[in-house]
């Protein structure tokens, strides 16, 4: 136990606990960010024929144009079938919201990953390189969706980050190789 102690105490482990808390912080970020923009985002026509459909419908909603994902959060609104009309998708909204998961799906597994490869005593160094690439790659990444940048950007930025974790998880594996 004593020796898990010490490892925690090291130069890598506080690295790791400084990068993972960053990219954490990202991450929920993010989904603040997706909230305002369903809260604050107004609805955008693409035809007159659509923006008379949508302002008959949010007449019938009574509310101000919200861009509303889920049925049980227009509860301000009198009748199911107007409840329903008010629940829409906005483009940019889902743009964040996509970025957001992408997130969820890189930023867990280097969270673990990456604490089980600080525990294995790597060069402080190597550690350093890891977590800081990861971290660049996400930024960049999230920069790349949320500005919508042309393809290979966001797709370099994910495959960095991807092959850093890989990087990570297989120092893991042959350390503690107890197969």
């Amino acid at each position: 136990m004593a020796e898990v102690a010490h490892m925690i105490d090291t130069e890598v482990f506080l690295a790791f606990s400084t990068y993972a808390a960053i990219v954490i912080l990202k991450m929920m970020l993010m989904d603040l960010f997706t909230s305002y923009l369903r809260l604050t985002k107004k609805v955008s026509y693409k035809s007159r024929t659509q923006q008379m459909f949508y302002s008959t419908h949010l007449n019938q909603c009574n509310v101000s144009p919200k861009v509303f994902a889920n049925l049980e959060d227009t509860n301000l609104v009198k009748t199911t079938e107007d409840r329903r009309k008010c629940v829409r998708v906005d483009p940019d909204v889902e743009r964040v919201r996509r970025c957001h998961q992408n997130d969820l799906e890189n930023i867990i597994p280097f969270v673990v990953i990456g604490l089980l490869y600080a525990l294995t005593g790597p060069d402080l160094y190597a550690a350093l390189l890891h977590f800081r690439v990861f971290v660049g790659s996400r930024f960049i990444h999230t920069v790349a969706y949320l500005v919508a940048l042309p393809q290979p950007s966001r797709g370099l930025a994910w495959i960095v980050g991807l092959f850093t974790t890989f990087s990570m998880a297989y120092r893991v594996i042959t350390t503690a190789l107890f197969l």
